[in-house]
């Protein structure tokens, strides 16, 4: 497994740190726990802090486990998906917490574990599973979605323009049982598209792999249930900070902090009314993508963007 890197390390703890620094005691959630590069860092700056980490993958939890085993006692680690949060909150007895850190999307120890199928350079069974302890893998999906929802899940989750040829293909390969490895399906994407298609774009069973991934995982749905949740967890103060790596999660996050920023007042009025101001303001207006100096050290940061937003009422 190659060196995991955190993405944008420095600027995250930066953003979450004026929440955190003058506080006695405390407490942010990191609901993508991965091998815990951030949670590590922030523990090592951050005497006063006490981390609750999240996250779906076993595997992930067992080597966060033993990288923060030198600050084990601040930081709770939980096996949860995200949009769980304010259960694991309250099954702890914690009320509110001063920051909460997402870094969404497939993990660099997913991908460079070939036996989970993330990758297509890769021959591995289709599983794609994030938490292997339960749910449809890939190779479900594949084997059982009719035509219409294949299509549907490659053009809304993969943006992908072949959608119908590739889903014929994959029904036709079911059917001879040629279908039962990541190298299988890779395959048949290439077989599917357009030689000219195929030469711009990188390789082209990204797109499908992505589709089946948010698929497999429920990501999206996930997403846009974890961010009201995050976002009322927050004490007055607290600060809430999201990596995402695709247009269709960044989306979400975007109208998730959009609603909640935006005042109530009528438009032209020169204050806000009586209870109709933002209960949360915007820290970056807009989004941040990485930095030159990160692009260098981190490939994977190169489609990231950051978006954070502070609570600042009740």
């Amino acid at each position: 497994m190659q060196e995991h890197i955190p993405v944008a390390l420095d600027r995250c703890i930066a953003l979450l740190t004026p929440s955190i620094i003058d506080k006695t005691n405390a407490v942010i959630v990191d609901a993508t726990l991965g091998l815990g590069g951030h949670s590590k860092e922030l523990l090592l700056r951050f005497p006063n802090l006490k981390i609750i980490g999240l996250d779906r993958d076993l595997a992930a939890i067992d080597i966060a486990t033993k990288n923060l085993s030198q600050v084990s006692n601040r930081i709770v680690i939980v096996h949860a998906i995200y949009d769980e949060i304010d259960a694991v909150l309250e099954n702890l007895g914690i009320a509110k917490v001063d920051g909460i850190l997402f870094d969404l999307g497939v993990s660099s120890m997913q991908l460079d574990m070939a036996e989970r199928g993330f990758a297509y350079s890769q021959e591995a069974p289709l599983d794609m599973r994030m938490d292997q302890s339960r749910g449809l893998s890939a190779q479900d999906v594949l084997n059982t979605y009719d035509r219409s929802a294949l299509i549907r899940i490659l053009r809304v989750y993969g943006e992908e323009k072949f959608a119908p040829k590739i889903a014929d293909n994959i029904i036709k390969a079911r059917e001879t049982n040629s279908l039962n490895t990541t190298k299988d399906l890779a395959e048949i994407v290439k077989e599917s598209i357009p030689a000219p298609a195929r030469r711009t774009g990188g390789n082209p069973a990204k797109r499908t792999f992505q589709a089946l991934r948010i698929e497999v995982n429920q990501e999206l749905e996930v997403l846009e249930r974890a961010m009201p949740k995050a976002l009322s967890c927050l004490n007055i103060g607290g600060r809430l900070v999201v990596m995402a790596y695709q247009s269709l999660e960044d989306k979400i996050v975007k109208s998730a902090l959009a609603k909640v920023s935006k005042s109530r007042t009528p438009l032209g009025l020169p204050i806000d009314l009586p209870n109709s101001a933002a209960s949360y303001k915007l820290i970056i207006a807009g989004s941040e993508g990485a930095s030159d100096s990160e692009l260098l050290a981190n490939a994977r940061s190169a489609s990231m963007r950051l978006r954070a937003i502070e609570r600042v009422a009740a």
